[in-house]
């Protein structure tokens, strides 16, 4: 035999054991089906973990900010029709809570935890919400638009936070807390099952949070779950159902996302520019104060499109206020080509209160204030500018306005800096009376505003007043090297809310 041949004889015998085995040892374990959808009857808590620095999917969270990459933000809207169909059955959801963004600081520099409550927009804006005029004048509104829970309970306000206005108090607008003071996260899921409402309620918080709440929930209430004992990952969801008889299961569900790491593209495309769509202001003046920053330039910005009708606001933005929010990250660039670029963002803390917001069938109520910090949030994340929330004082505040202009224009701490700010838009123009009240002289504008200096947005001329229906416009203000101070309204996002589609993108 040659030794090609003897070769070939011992190939063949070291390879013939295995032949009965290939098969076995290369097929792969068919994925575990997706388990069904929930009842409707029973009380469903159901759990979505978002990233955060510590626990998270490679790559859906930036290292610096601290906040979600444009892979995570794929994550989050990918998930919301997940959880829609095959977690609650496309029945409409009952609540939404996120984590409070303040009692969860990240980096060195604090930055605040958005992941959470960005984790569940896109699916709140797949539920629909009715306002209800308790008078009966005015017919229900129903909208694209379901409220996100995230404002703080009493007693359980993070250090360099103002308490809640005692005014205006929203128990039902309570959200999670990272740190769980008092066991305030407990008392929430409590006082879900003792309602005994059955329905579905779902909870977005970064895996610290979701799984103690589980834990400790589940050993109050001797459930005897088999809970997960380690992080997997943010496709993981977890619903706890209670029965009506009060027994209770636990079901994980696996959405097995793969979101793609660039940042959204929408469909249709972007809108097409449009002109400004609102009459302009310019105006100048003399620095009065040795408080006041130097080199400063803030643009001020709206919050997105959040009322289909006068009678509806739930703290939420509408579907139209998703394609805004999500377009700004082209839009912004656009609008402020060839001008000094921001290089951080500032918005309200959501956890704030918009009082009496909207009617339901029980009345006036109030809710968790999330338009703002959502609107610029994908902005934030498409150009990777850190973000931060102004939690110190109230909009409520009676002299809130004179506390913004405080804060963003005394003090130096912006001086040299150029920041975007999204802001209320009746809140703006009482902001930038009071910065011109005590702190300059020699106004001058067009149009024609009569002397002395204003002490409120009521005097004003209208052309200086945010008009209701403008979600478009960005102001202005600089401060040069004195403080002296040049403001105008000559800036637009380009966006017209009459091209935008009145159902949310989807993904």
């Amino acid at each position: 035999m040659t030794t090609v041949n003897i070769r070939a004889l011992l190939l063949a015998l070291a390879l013939s054991p295995l032949a009965g085995c290939v098969g076995p040892m290369v097929s792969p374990t068919p994925d575990a089906p997706i388990p069904s959808a929930l009842a409707s009857t029973n009380i469903n808590l159901i759990f979505v973990v978002s990233d955060d620095l510590e626990y998270q999917a490679e790559g859906d969270v930036d290292p610096i900010t601290a906040n979600l990459t444009a892979q995570g933000l794929q994550r989050t809207l990918l998930m919301a029709p997940f959880l829609q169909q095959n977690v609650l059955g496309n029945n409409n959801v009952t609540s939404i809570y996120a984590l409070e963004p303040m009692t969860h600081l990240q980096t060195t520099s604090g930055y605040p935890d958005m992941a959470a409550l960005e984790m569940v927009q896109q699916f709140a804006l797949i539920n629909q919400f009715t306002m209800v005029d308790a008078n009966k004048t005015i017919a229900p509104t129903v909208g694209n638009s379901f409220p996100i829970n995230v404002s703080y309970a009493l007693g359980s306000v993070p250090s360099g936070v103002d308490m809640p206005s005692p005014l205006y108090p929203c128990a039902n607008c309570q959200g999670i807390d990272y740190n769980d003071l008092d066991s305030d996260n407990e008392t929430l899921l409590a006082g879900i099952v003792n309602a005994k409402a059955p329905g579905f309620y779902v909870f977005s918080a970064p895996w610290e949070t979701a799984h103690s709440l589980l834990d400790n929930f589940n050993t109050f209430k001797k459930y005897h779950l088999n809970l997960p004992s380690s992080y997997h990952d943010p496709n993981h969801i977890y619903a706890i159902s209670i029965t009506p008889a009060g027994s209770a299961s636990l079901t994980t569900y696996d959405s097995k996302l793969t979101p793609p790491t660039t940042y959204p593209a929408l469909d249709p495309a972007p809108v097409a520019l449009s002109a400004c769509q609102y009459a302009s202001f310019t105006l100048s003046a003399t620095a009065a104060s040795i408080t006041l920053n130097k080199n400063e330039t803030l643009y001020f910005i709206r919050h997105a499109n959040a009322h289909p009708s006068a009678d509806f606001s739930n703290g939420n933005y509408v579907a139209q206020g998703q394609w805004r929010a999500l377009y700004l990250n082209t839009a912004i660039p656009r609008a402020l080509q060839g001008l000094p670029q921001p290089t951080h963002i500032y918005s309200l803390d959501p956890a704030q209160v918009t009082p009496n917001a909207g009617l339901t069938a029980s009345g006036p109520t109030s809710f968790s204030h999330n338009t703002l910090a959502l609107t610029v949030e994908p902005f934030a994340i498409g150009s990777g500018l850190p973000y931060s929330l102004v939690s110190n004082f109230l909009l409520t505040d009676a002299n809130g306005p004179q506390e913004a202009s405080d804060y963003f224009f005394h003090g130096g701490q912006f001086s040299g800096k150029t920041i975007l700010v999204t802001w209320e838009h009746n809140n703006i123009p009482q902001i930038l009376a009071a910065l011109l009240n005590g702190s300059y002289t020699n106004l001058v504008s067009t149009p024609s505003m009569s002397l002395p200096i204003p002490t409120s947005s009521a005097t004003l001329p209208q052309a200086l007043q945010w008009n209701t229906f403008d979600y478009d416009s960005i102001w202005t203000i600089e401060l040069d090297g004195s403080g002296n101070l040049t403001a105008n309204n000559s800036l637009c996002e380009g966006i017209n809310t009459n091209n935008l589609p009145q159902l949310p993108p989807q993904f």
